[in-house]
């Protein structure tokens, strides 16, 4: 095994959700950047910037969390319904899905000999486990969890809107657009080198989509909020 390779599937299944975590922390502070800074650019006033802040946060991290439990839930459903069938298939014919085991052994490389001897050993130790893993990729004991993801993205996004929201809050009303923009670009920066870096992809590419992004995305609602409050002032 070499340094940094997840042979393991737990130590994987712990690099996807760091990275979500990294991604829904990324879509806190864009979104609530570009919340806050457009609203910067409506009125100086610190309460309406303050509501928006907390509003936006609140509702994004709901949002997330809804998302995600939604997802997660219907793909544990079909987990578990594709592992019911199974179970079933190797209780109505287990010499059929031992055949199949052999098959598709034999279809990742190994010889028909081999391919028979694992199979028999797997299946003594753990036919229903074996064939989960091969034919469906799944660990009946380890399967994705709604709450632990709901929780995780809501977490995530309410840790990345606190940024934007100390950055536009803190300074003094004469710089805290300018200060905000150098806080969120610097945290892209930040969050485009961790995601990048956590899937073995190169950091540059990654950083510069986020920082051009989330820095036109702040400009362009910047500019609208300063458009509508002329406009309503």
């Amino acid at each position: 095994m070499h340094p940094g390779e997840p042979h393991d599937a737990s130590v994987s299944g712990r690099l996807n959700w760091l990275r979500a975590g990294v991604l829904g922390a990324n879509d806190g502070i864009v979104s609530t950047a570009g919340l806050v800074v457009g609203v910067a650019g409506a009125t100086t006033s610190t309460g309406p910037i303050l509501t928006a802040g907390v509003a936006g946060l609140v509702a994004g991290a709901v949002s997330m969390a809804l998302g995600e439990y939604v997802s997660v839930s219907s793909q544990r459903d079909t987990e578990r319904a594709l592992l019911d069938k199974e179970r079933g298939e190797l209780a109505a014919s287990p010499e059929r899905e031992f055949e199949e085991l052999v098959s598709l052994y034999a279809a990742k490389g190994l010889s028909e000999a081999t391919a028979r001897q694992v199979a028999r050993e797997l299946t003594d130790k753990d036919a229903f486990a074996a064939h989960a893993d091969v034919e469906l990729r799944l660990d009946p004991d380890d399967l994705t969890n709604p709450w632990h993801a709901a929780v995780a993205s809501a977490t995530a996004f309410t840790i990345g809107s606190l940024l934007p929201l100390a950055a536009i809050l803190l300074p003094p009303a004469g710089i805290r657009v300018a200060v905000t923009f150098g806080v969120v670009v610097a945290a892209l920066a930040a969050t485009g080198y961790l995601s990048a870096r956590l899937g073995g992809a190169r950091p540059a590419r990654a950083v510069l989509r986020l920082v051009l992004g989330g820095a036109a995305g702040m400009a362009v609602t910047y500019g609208v909020g300063a458009l509508v409050g002329t406009a309503v002032g």
